[in-house]
């Protein structure tokens, strides 16, 4: 099971990847499982040293949810150290690792302006008219 955020690679540029655990409830495990979740628009944030995954929504609960995120001190001091610099968490991925366990992949990123959209626009249309020509 692996959910992704799309949008992240287009938004952002990406500077470090972070991998926690999710303090989750039994039925929103079993949502999650089941592919019954969306990550669109969600954002991370730091509170009383402890990081939170806001908006994020688990189709059992009728509401958008926030939901913890763990991490150790010293990752969510690094992290916070390049909040400072002005770049934003955004969750990326969630996946069911080799254990069975959640987890949440999250970006620390570079918000893209829109010449750098241009570009990876460009570039994906080249590579999608390369590879249709390789076919022909």
């Amino acid at each position: 099971m692996e959910i992704t955020n799309k949008k992240v690679r287009f938004e952002y540029e990406i500077i470090e990847k972070y991998t926690c655990g999710v303090v989750l409830m039994g039925v929103e495990v079993k949502a999650i499982r089941d592919g019954k979740v969306s990550i669109v628009d969600t954002f991370c944030y730091i509170k009383d040293n402890e990081m939170f995954v806001k908006n994020i929504n688990i189709t059992t609960s009728d509401d958008i949810r926030t939901i913890k995120l763990l991490l150790n001190k010293k990752e969510i001091r690094d992290i916070s150290k390049s909040l400072d610099k002005g770049l934003t968490i955004v969750p990326y991925r969630l996946f069911t690792n080799d254990r069975g366990l959640i987890k949440v992949e999250i970006i620390i990123g570079r918000g893209k302006k829109l010449f750098d959209k241009r570009e990876t626009i460009k570039k994906r249309d080249q590579e999608r008219d390369m590879l249709k020509n390789v076919k022909n």
